[in-house]
This record gives structure tokens, C-alpha cells and sequence, in this order.
């Protein structure tokens, strides 16, 4: 029997392991490029699902057809090794405030593609709750760039979000069919395992891979590059794919992007960031869209 709700219940604590996991990743990108610190995350990651793998005797090739795997190809070549790069790029150019305005273009572009390509129906209750999750988000994380950001960083981190956003949504648009019938650790490493081997073909060839590989070397750094590539790259993986299988790719969406809210919780806890009223604002604003959202 299944747990009602669980997508949407799925999606949200996707949104709080998420939002660890970038703590993590703000304090890595201090030292590490976003390439570096995308392909160590891919890396540990992808050795934990294949030990989950094992402990759990799954097999990594099951029977389906070469067109499903090759959307899975495509889709973690698309979602995990580019998406996410220029994610990390993102926020090295922009800082956490811009950037996160310019990601809350990933609930409206993945619900646009899922009306278009998945023929998914929202009520307008259900519209109304991701409107005011992106509301939430906009209003919480708002910050006028002043003149510390250069006008170059500035149009540069807003192309790369773009693209990044538009990436990672077409990467689940393309295999939600096929999350609807398979296994979610399967989908999961084959997406991880494309993504990977993509990246580690270009490290191979590039000039510089010493210096790439350089995260990969025991040091103090790995206190915030582990953690990160446990939640991030592994938990909320999981969590996210599971999350868009058992409801709707737009509701999944959705609720997942309340991640923003989350990060700054942890931010003014761990990061000793301010936390304002315009953000406790935001946190009760989110909070109803996701409802709204859920029940709809």
C-alpha cells in the first residue's frame, strides 16, 4: 500500500538535505573549482550507490531496452555532468542571494515542460501554491547587487543559471516515463554512472588533471567536500528522483525548490548569517505554497 503523499513528503525532506548539502558546497567552492568539486561529488556518490547496490543485491544491468538506457545516458550527461557544473559556477560568480533568484527559474521551467511534454493537468489552487512558492523564494532571498559583483560576473552567472536550470530540467522531463515503471536506485546510477564516465574522459584528456584531481588528495578541505557529496550527490538524489516517481515532475518541483528557504535557516545557524523578518516572511509564504501545492 502506498503512503499517501509520499512524493510530496519525499520532495520536501529532498529540499532539507539539499540545503545542507549546499552549505557544504559554499564553503568547497572557496577552494575548489566547480568542475573539480562536481566530478569529486560524482565520484563518492557514484561509490555509494554501488555499494547500496550491493548490500542490497541489485544488479546494475537490468533487462530494458536500449532506448531506455540511452535516456538515461543522455539525461546524466546533461543533468549531472553539465547542470550541475555550471551550478557550481553560479555560485562562485553570483554569490547565494543572485543565484538563488536566478534558480527559481527551475519550478516554473519544469512545470512549463511538464504541461507541455508530460500532459500533467494543475489545478489552479495547485498553480496558485507554486506561485507562491516562487514568491517565497524571490521575497527571501532578494538581494540588489551592489558594486562588489562585477557587471561581467554579473551577466556571466545569469547565463550559466539559465542554462543550468534549463539542464536539469529537460534531463527529468526525458525520463519521467520511464521513473514511472523502474527501479529508483537503477535510474539513479545509470544517470550517475553516464555523468561520471563523461567527466572522467575529459579529465583524462585535459592538460590540467593534476590540478582537477587535486580534491581527491586526504586534506582539511574534505571536511566540507564529503558531506556535501553525501547529501547532495547521494540523500538528496535518491530523495529528489523518489520524490518525482510518486507525484507529479511539476508538484516534485515545486516543493524541492523550498530548499532556498531551508538554506537560509541553516545559513544564519551555521554561517551566523542574518536572519530578517523578509525571510521569516518568506519561510511562512513557502511553507502555505507548499500545502496549497500538496493538496491542491
Amino acid at each position: 500500500m502506498s503512503i499517501p503523499y509520499s512524493g510530496e513528503i519525499l520532495s520536501l525532506i529532498c529540499a532539507v538535505i539539499w540545503a545542507i548539502a549546499v552549505i557544504f558546497f559554499r564553503k568547497s567552492g572557496e577552494f575548489t573549482s566547480p568542475f573539480s568539486l562536481n566530478f569529486f561529488k560524482n565520484v563518492v556518490a557514484l561509490i555509494l550507490f554501488l555499494l547500496t547496490s550491493l548490500i542490497l543485491n541489485k544488479t546494475l544491468l537490468i533487462k530494458a531496452s536500449s532506448q531506455e538506457y540511452l535516456l538515461l545516458l543522455v539525461s546524466g550527461i546533461i543533468g549531472i555532468a553539465i547542470a550541475d557544473t555550471l551550478f557550481f559556477r553560479c555560485l562562485n560568480l553570483l554569490g547565494a542571494g543572485l543565484s538563488a533568484i536566478v534558480n527559481c527559474l527551475y519550478t516554473p521551467i519544469m512545470i512549463g515542460l511538464s504541461v507541455i511534454f508530460l500532459n500533467e493537468n494543475l489545478s489552479i489552487i495547485q498553480i496558485f501554491g507554486a506561485l507562491l512558492i516562487i514568491s517565497a523564494i524571490l521575497v527571501t532571498s532578494l538581494q540588489l547587487p551592489g558594486h562588489s559583483i562585477p557587471r561581467k560576473n554579473i551577466i556571466l552567472g545569469i547565463i550559466f543559471a539559465i542554462i543550468s536550470v534549463f539542464s536539469m530540467s529537460i534531463s527529468i522531463i526525458i525520463i519521467k516515463p520511464l521513473l514511472n515503471k523502474s527501479s529508483i536506485l537503477w535510474v539513479t546510477e545509470i544517470r550517475l554512472i553516464a555523468g561520471t564516465i563523461i567527466m572522467g574522459i575529459i579529465v583524462a584528456l585535459h592538460p590540467k588533471r593534476k590540478e582537477i584531481l587535486k580534491p581527491f588528495h586526504p586534506s582539511k578541505n574534505w571536511m566540507y567536500q564529503l558531506p556535501g557529496a553525501i547529501f547532495g550527490a547521494y540523500l538528496a538524489m535518491i530523495l529528489w528522483i523518489a520524490g518525482i516517481k510518486y507525484t507529479y515532475a511539476s508538484i516534485a518541483t515545486a516543493i524541492s525548490q523550498t530548499s532556498v528557504i531551508f538554506i537560509l535557516i541553516f545559513a544564519a545557524i551555521f554561517l551566523k548569517e542574518r536572519f530578517t523578518l523578509r525571510k521569516f516572511i518568506g519561510m511562512i509564504m513557502a511553507f502555505s505554497g507548499v500545502v496549497l501545492v500538496s493538496l491542491g
